[in-house]
């Protein structure tokens, strides 16, 4: 049906985002094709080792899965935080994704712990790193006609900490930042830097993250000073936004170095 109707028509299951857009005159379609109850697209299961969250599971679901909370609980503890009650009763993570908000919490997480997009189209299924799932600002790798279906989540790695921290000064975040690190033998052996909401889209700070590996406790303080420092040069943050890029800039640095100092404790009471 997409597929036919071409660019006069949008598929939505909550539709907190797409109707507020269409409201404001923002977005035009003649067509909204509801998924809410297209069979598989919701629910929260094992599947191969990930866990795998259907596109119209909402927020609320997600956040209160206990299946999330003890293998991601700082996911589920970031999708709290997302717009109120009754916007997560009726939004969905796979709507979230799709409508492509610069200022998305979730994408800047599933970028971090590696997630992995399923999409359809017709009997084809493709599966897109989350990494690369985001073309721009409110626009996805999506091919016309193609769905979105669910999110698998990888298991988590042993002796591994995560910390997603976020900055608003209205109603959206700023700034976000979530950090990754695993430690082998007291030091640090992988680590993943990812600053979302102040770019188009979700920034994987590569240089910054190398500058945290074979950090141990006695220079972690020292290491994430030097990453967070790294990881703000990593940004070109949107012109027009709520803040000076050199704002912007100290509260990457302020948000990183605390990511990565909390992460590297959770890795370390992890592997005692």
């Amino acid at each position: 049906m997409l597929t036919d109707l071409g660019e006069d028509a949008a598929a939505y299951c909550g539709g907190t985002e797409l109707l507020l857009a269409m409201k404001l005159g923002l977005a035009t379609y003649d067509h909204l094709v509801d998924l809410k109850r297209v069979p598989g697209l919701r629910g929260i299961q094992r599947s191969n080792g990930s866990i795998r969250i259907g596109a119209a599971t909402t927020h609320h679901e997600f956040e209160n899965s206990s299946q999330i909370r003890a293998e991601y609980p700082e996911l589920a503890a970031a999708i709290s935080e997302v717009a109120n009650l009754r916007v997560r009763s009726v939004g969905t993570l796979g709507g979230n994704i799709c409508f492509a908000d610069p200022h998305s919490d979730p994408a800047a997480f599933l970028t971090a712990i590696d997630a992995v997009l399923v999409c359809q189209l017709g009997d084809e299924m493709r599966q897109i790193p989350a990494a690369n799932f985001l073309a721009g600002p409110y626009e996805t790798v999506l091919a016309p006609g193609e769905l979105l279906v669910a999110i698998d989540l990888p298991a988590r790695r042993d002796f591994t900490g995560l910390a997603h921290l976020r900055m608003k000064l209205t109603e959206r975040p700023v700034v976000t930042v979530t950090a990754s690190v695993t430690l082998a033998k007291g030091a640090v052996s992988a680590a993943r830097v990812v600053i979302g909401s102040a770019a188009s889209t979700p920034v994987i700070a590569v240089s910054a993250a190398q500058l945290l590996l074979g950090a141990s406790a006695a220079d972690v303080d020292d290491r994430a000073d030097a990453c967070a420092g790294e990881a703000a040069g990593c940004v070109t943050p949107t012109d027009g936004g709520e803040a000076s890029p050199d704002y912007v800039a100290h509260l990457i640095r302020l948000h990183a170095r605390r990511a990565v100092r909390r992460a590297f404790d959770i890795a370390s009471t992890a592997a005692r």
